[in-house]
């Protein structure tokens, strides 16, 4: 029986979930992607906290116009923005199954531009 897509990236999350966890030294950069919207938060495993988010829903982003590639930069200039502010300077990145490729890529490149060191 072939898997289904969700089925498919719900494998390999598992799979990088069992390597990936976050600490609140080195909290953990989840992102999630929707057709329409990316979100990332940045998760300590250990206490079970989310210490910051940001999401292309957020007023100042969703304003903004572009492409969803664009956006998701933006994405990941504003976590880590809200990451720095909290005290946070080096993650470990969770591409959440999803392939290190485009909106995911430009996520964490943006993450990387505003001072996270992953």
């Amino acid at each position: 029986m072939a898997l289904s897509k969700n089925d498919r990236r719900q494998r390999i999350k598992n799979r990088i979930r069992k390597i990936v966890n976050g600490t609140a030294s080195q909290p953990r950069l989840a992102v999630f992607r929707s057709n329409k919207e990316i979100y990332a938060q940045l998760v300590d495993d250990v206490t079970g906290v989310t210490i910051s988010a940001a999401s292309s829903r957020d007023k100042d982003i969703s304003t903004s116009k572009g492409s969803k590639i664009e956006i998701a930069t933006l994405v990941g200039k504003s976590v880590a923005a809200k990451a720095i502010k909290a005290g946070v300077e080096s993650i470990t990145f969770d591409r959440g199954g999803y392939l290190y490729h485009g909106r995911v890529k430009s996520l964490a490149e943006g993450a990387r531009e505003a001072g996270l060191k992953f």
